[in-house]
């Protein structure tokens, strides 16, 4: 599983089908976060999560139905990595691989674009930068001054 991002609730998705995406509702388990040092909004998404799991449960027109809305259901997932068990509800764990089949659309039709996790850079992570990288990658912050009031000042010119 090399260097794959683990999937969670938020997960951008879409079909083959559809006309629009959707977003992955995790409802299979309240226990088990990734990435969310609160606790509270990126739930660890499984081969477990079926049925129902979207916000909108919708791709919006489905091309396998002659246009008509789509009305999304998952009936399985392939590609999890099943070195990873959650238990309850003893799910492995998804990644960005991993796709889903929709009685319509058919096997593997659904796909994840995002995998809902975000970066949250901490103080730490800023003071660990190499400086001469950040400079070439963020040239109008200068990193000596980053914890200062004005991190710009060297932009200024009188």
């Amino acid at each position: 599983m090399a260097l794959k991002e683990m999937i969670v609730q938020g997960a951008t998705c879409k079909c083959n089908f559809g006309t629009t995406p959707d977003k992955l509702k995790v409802l299979t388990q309240s226990k088990y976060y990734l990435n969310d040092h609160e606790g509270k909004s990126k739930l660890a998404a499984t081969h477990k999560d079926i049925g129902a799991t979207f916000e909108k449960n919708t791709f919006g027109s489905c091309k396998k139905m002659n246009n008509n809305p789509c009305t999304a259901i998952v009936t399985a997932w392939s590609g999890y990595y099943d070195k990873v068990l959650y238990d309850p509800p003893k799910g492995y764990i998804l990644t960005e691989d991993s796709k889903a089949t929709c009685p319509v659309g058919g096997k593997d039709c659904i796909t994840i674009m995002k995998s809902g996790q975000v970066a949250e850079p901490s103080k730490q992570n800023f003071k660990n930068a190499d400086e001469e990288l950040q400079s070439h990658i963020l040239p109008v912050v200068n990193m000596k001054n980053f914890e200062k009031k004005e991190p710009y000042n060297h932009l200024k010119t009188d």
